[in-house]
């Protein structure tokens, strides 16, 4: 299989009737507007209708009878009427934006809001894209549906309603034949929709696969230099780009195709009124201005009937639209509060794991009976191989998940019996990848505690270590860092976030691999700024570069799930187990990297082995 090779979903291809009742509910809330601009469209269509009969009665009445008065009265009814239909046109479109606003507005704001109350498990299973593809084009298009697809419906049905009435009312006989002609447009125009709609929905495909391909080539580019995959990228690519044109080519020739065939049965429609109308009108029983009618008639009963056709296309894609964002707005968090949950003001106690399981996928336990007694204010290290357990036990203090079996408490109290609010309000957290959020240095520094004032915010920069190169920058605390904080280094965000959760002034405090990607004088900095942070806290550390962990009060070697070893760092130096080796091979690697750096610096030989 090809790299390039990416599956979109698919929409589903059956109406489910609870589901468009579910979107049309979205504009319950907003019922004057949706009434509002039903009757507008109503007294529009209706017009268009009634123009048309007015035009037979000009031809009728007035030119053919030669009666200018009959003439000019009808022409000064049909201009008032056209001056209302053009402000019932205004209304319409403006309400019908508004609504369609409004809609989407509710939609994004249920979902953001939803998202905030999920647990982590939700976003470790479910792409970011497949989310903000709800969030944006998923709302939009159900909102579209609610607004413009009810319009054209409402639009479409009316017209056909009310230039058969005025047809009925023409002559019934010639009527008979124009409805025999309607079922056949609709089986034409469904059979082309469907047609086309599959070859879009090809060219939508192979459009997702070539911009992963684009995607893939530019962030690679380097590796696929090195290793001279130019001529076979290029290959897949022309295969993808082939496939495409076809794809597009055939869809194109449906629908350049579909036009015709409907202008080919109305003309014989038309032919049909003409031929038959023309008799009538030798015996009396039809007008020259009804034939007339008959023939506007049925040329405005065209476009509603493709107009219907599309929009139930369309259904079928808001369908699949709408079932993903109502899995969302119902995805039931797995964390949440119990019944009676409450907030004791503090978390400051005691951390007790007793006997806790868990696991993320059944039968793959990360954490098998663990066991761990953490003292109110100690500063506990974790150490360990990769998949370990390290990450999963600072989740569980932070109750981003709970135990499978076992508890955990905090100052002797079950945990789930305090709200998520009460524990994760208290909790500072600094992870190996430092999150920025768009704005200045100031407003991510005080994004943990917005009352902060700006002395505040200096002086948690200050413990933090990330005063001195802030007042370097142009504008300094009011510097913009960019979108997650790319116009800082990651030593530079990792000092702002350590900033923040000082701010924040955390009950508990945990530092996930937080050191990993910064050099030796960033992280002695960061160092500094945890010792500020960590006095007189109960604290986690999670760390590969052991420097980085000498003064913790207790290190746990933790592999599979469960405790190694324990005790401080010189104990487990002692003990030379499975501590020993990690710190050793370590040491030995950074006095190699030092001795390396020494060699280019001085320009020694490099050593040759024995």
């Amino acid at each position: 299989m090809s790299h390039f090779e990416f599956e979109e979903e698919e929409f589903t291809t059956q109406f489910n009737g609870r589901t468009v009742l579910r979107i049309l509910s979205q504009a319950k809330p907003h019922w004057p507007w949706l009434v509002g601009f039903l009757v507008a469209i109503a007294f529009v269509s209706g017009l268009d209708s009634y123009f048309t009969f007015l035009g037979k009665r000009i031809v009728d009445e007035g030119i053919l009878a030669g009666d200018r008065a009959a003439l000019t009265q009808i022409v000064t009814v049909y201009g008032l009427l056209m001056v209302a239909s053009a402000m019932a046109v205004f209304a319409f479109i403006y309400l019908t934006g508004i609504l369609g606003e409004r809609i989407r507005y509710d939609l994004r704001k249920k979902m953001f809001d939803h998202l905030q109350e999920l647990s982590f498990s939700y976003f470790d299973r479910t792409p970011v894209g497949w989310i903000m593809s709800r969030v944006t084009s998923d709302s939009r298009r159900m909102a579209e549906l609610v607004t413009w697809g009810l319009l054209d419906v409402t639009w479409g049905a009316l017209n056909i309603v009310t230039a058969v009435c005025f047809m009925l009312i023409i002559n019934w006989r010639l009527a008979l034949i124009v409805f025999a002609i309607i079922p056949v447009l609709v089986i034409v125009a469904a059979q082309f929709r469907k047609k086309i709609i599959g070859e879009y929905r090809k060219v939508r495909k192979l459009n997702s696969r070539i911009t992963g391909a684009y995607n893939e080539n530019i962030q690679g580019v380097r590796v696929v230099k090195a290793l001279c995959r130019e001529e076979e990228n290029l290959r897949e690519f022309g295969q993808l780009t082939d496939e495409m044109y076809n794809a597009s080519f055939r869809a194109a020739y449906l629908s350049a195709l579909f036009l015709p065939t409907v202008q080919l049965i109305s003309a014989l429609a038309l032919g049909s009124i003409v031929w038959y109308g023309g008799l009538q009108a030798q015996v009396g029983g039809l007008t020259i201005g009804g034939i007339q009618a008959f023939v506007g008639y049925v040329t405005f009963m065209l476009w509603p009937v493709q107009d219907l056709a599309r929009v139930y296309a369309e259904m079928q894609h808001t369908i699949a639209s709408a079932e993903r964002v109502f899995s969302l707005i119902d995805a039931v968090p797995e964390v949440t509060d119990r019944p009676g949950a409450i907030d004791p003001g503090t978390i400051q106690g005691d951390i007790e794991f007793d006997h806790v399981d868990f696991w993320y996928e059944e039968g793959n336990p990360v954490l098998r009976d663990f066991t761990l007694k953490v003292k109110r204010g100690e500063t506990i290290a974790l150490v360990g191989p990769t998949g370990g357990g390290k990450s999963t036990i600072v989740n569980l203090v932070c109750r981003f998940y709970e135990p499978k079996r076992g508890v955990i408490r905090i100052g002797g109290r079950d945990y789930t019996e305090l709200s998520l609010r009460a524990i994760q309000s208290r909790i500072g957290v600094v992870l190996q990848t430092p999150h920025l959020f768009s704005g200045t240095i100031r407003e991510n520094i005080r994004y943990g505690r917005l009352d902060a004032t700006d002395e505040e915010v200096v002086e948690a920069a200050k413990l933090a270590g990330a005063h001195d190169f802030i007042v370097t920058l142009e504008k300094g605390y009011d510097e913009e860092v960019g979108e997650g904080g790319v116009l800082l280094s990651v030593g530079q965000k990792q000092l702002v976030s350590l900033a923040r959760a000082i701010l924040a002034q955390p009950e508990i405090f945990i530092m996930d691999e937080a050191t990993s990607s910064v050099d030796t004088l960033t992280e002695a900095l960061i160092q500094k700024g945890m010792e500020a942070l960590m006095r007189d806290r109960t604290s986690f550390i999670i760390a590969h570069r052991l420097s980085t962990i000498k003064r913790a009060d207790r290190i746990l070697v933790i592999e599979g799930g469960r405790i190694a070893e324990m005790g401080t760092h010189a104990e487990l130096l002692r003990a030379r187990g499975r501590y020993y080796r990690l710190y050793t091979k370590q040491f030995r690697r950074e006095l190699e990297q030092e001795y390396d750096l020494f060699r280019v610096r001085m320009e020694l030989p490099t050593p040759v082995a024995a």
